[in-house]
């Protein structure tokens, strides 16, 4: 990339537009579809647990392919490589929308998620090549506010479009946003030669990719398939712990591995690694649990839905330019602890939610959450970094993108999957303590015959009891939460407190 200092110096304005533009559309992605879900889900006939892939196939994607970036940007130049997956993330979202089947939009999703991996790390890179090291800071600020705005607007925007418009639009407002983005980079970006990077580490990147698919695939369809009662999840999950084992091996004995064995040696950025799978579990999955909770308990329509975890995104601001001002002046340890201990706070709040109430909890809960969510990622950060040497950063950078995503996919599956169930347990425990004659009500509720209650009595009763079930699962399930939440505290006395200033990497 050597040269685009030179040539890019009079255009940084136009060139961080246009990297801006394209990683803000990745960002937005990630959540745009949330609020969508339950008219998609009609859309393409798809079950509760199934509906989720529209999810956590874009999350899991993007996790699997970022590992390619840094070798494809060295091979084909970062123009090039940011061009075609400008024009990839654009063409797919048009698929997404034009899908018609539960298959097309998951196939077109994890296109959509792969296209578009490459975006926010090339983007950072083009940042720090265009700008003086004096300007550095400053562009990378500006990056890191539209990186983590962006899944805060995405259910706002999302509700917008589906009230308004169609669940379609959350896809097809990519396309002119994309097609300027990619004018843009054509005009713009400079052009950089091809180079020569070192031999790519074919079989680490596929025993890894192969160990995080299969883990995926387990916990999407473990729900549908009874768990271990049933053969493919046993096939899925032998496959992902065989490919980790492979994986692991190789890169302790293969002579230039996808990761560097060094990046393994460094305590403090492990444990933060093992903090960050947690905190990127919990916060996806929350995304993931409350606009369908919000619509399909509560009764608010998609773009109120939007409007109401909007505040998540006020507090995450606000935090954000407090955050920047304690570090170097508070022990980082201390402001990520404080970020658990509030994070855990908002999923507890929203644990407590009454059957019937106002919006007041739940913009509470959400501005908490955003509160919680600034304090943790900068720390976080800041604590994994600086406790690598420079040679590191990029590999680890990598690493922890990496992680991250397939963490939040991962959590999003799995507390689906138990919100199914636990409707379930909740539906038959509740039917069992009714006060009325409860073998006749079962009956009733399960045949919708007439056995001592009209079948319309019945209905209403099944759907009272149904919707009670829902929210104790829901509330089961934030609960689980803020409990994971605070185990993560113990950790940060094992961390080591970083020395000097933290190292500027970008994190979404």
């Amino acid at each position: 990339m050597g040269g685009i200092m030179a040539s890019g110096s009079l255009n940084r304005g136009l060139i961080a537009a246009v990297v801006m533009s394209a990683a803000l559309m990745e960002a937005l992605d990630t959540t745009i579809a949330n609020v969508a879900l339950p008219h998609i889900r009609g859309s393409v006939s798809a079950s509760q647990d199934e509906i989720v892939w529209v999810l956590t196939f874009y999350i899991v994607a993007a996790g699997i392919t970022m590992p390619l970036t840094s070798w494809l940007s060295a091979r084909f130049g970062t123009r090039r490589v940011l061009l075609l997956s400008v024009g990839g993330f654009t063409i797919a979202s048009a698929l997404c929308g034009l899908a018609q089947t539960l298959a097309e939009i998951t196939a077109f999703r994890f296109l959509q998620g792969a296209a578009g991996a490459a975006l926010i790390p090339l983007g950072q890179s083009l940042l720090l090549e265009v700008n003086p090291p004096a300007k550095q800071g400053q562009a990378l600020a500006a990056y890191s506010t539209v990186l983590m705005l962006g899944p805060i607007m995405g259910p706002v925007l999302g509700g917008f479009f589906t009230d308004n418009y169609s669940w379609r639009w959350c896809f097809y407002i990519n396309v002119p946003v994309g097609i300027v983005t990619f004018i843009g980079a054509w005009m713009f970006l400079p052009k950089t030669q091809a180079g020569h990077p070192p031999k790519f580490d074919v079989l680490g990147f596929s025993t890894i990719a192969i160990a995080v698919s299969a883990l995926q695939l387990m916990c999407d369809r473990g729900e549908t398939n009874d768990w271990f009662g049933s053969a493919e999840t046993w096939i899925e999950a032998i496959v992902a712990g065989l490919s980790f084992y492979f994986f692991v091996v190789h890169t302790l004995t293969h002579r230039h591995p996808l990761f560097s064995r060094a990046l393994f040696r460094h305590a403090t950025f492990n444990l933060s690694l093992v903090a960050t799978v947690v905190a990127m579990a919990v916060a996806y999955a929350s995304l993931a649990l409350s606009p369908t909770m919000l619509q399909g308990v509560y009764g608010y329509p998609v773009f109120s839905t939007g409007l109401l975890l909007a505040p998540q995104g006020v507090g995450l601001l606000l935090m954000t330019a407090v955050t920047g001002r304690l570090i170097g002046r508070v022990d980082l340890r201390v402001l990520l602890g404080a970020g658990f201990v509030s994070l855990a706070l908002a999923y507890w709040m929203m644990s407590s939610f009454a059957p019937t109430m106002d919006s007041g909890p739940v913009i509470a809960a959400s501005f908490v959450q955003g509160l919680a969510l600034s304090l943790i990622w900068t720390p976080i950060t800041a604590i994994a970094f600086g406790a690598l040497p420079a040679a590191l950063q990029g590999q680890g950078a990598t690493l922890w993108n990496v992680v991250r995503f397939s963490a939040g996919s991962a959590g999003i599956s799995l507390m689906q999957a138990l919100l199914t169930n636990n409707v379930q347990v909740a539906h038959s425990t509740i039917t069992a303590h009714m006060s009325l004659d409860s073998p006749l009500v079962r009956r009733a509720l399960q045949s919708g015959i007439d056995l001592g209650l009209s079948p319309d009595t019945a209905n209403a009763l099944n759907g009272v009891i149904n919707r009670q079930a829902s929210v104790i699962a829901y509330l089961d399930d934030f609960k689980l939460l803020s409990i994971g939440t605070l185990a993560m505290i113990p950790l940060l006395l094992f961390m080591r407190r970083p020395s000097g200033e933290p190292a500027a990497v970008v994190v979404e």
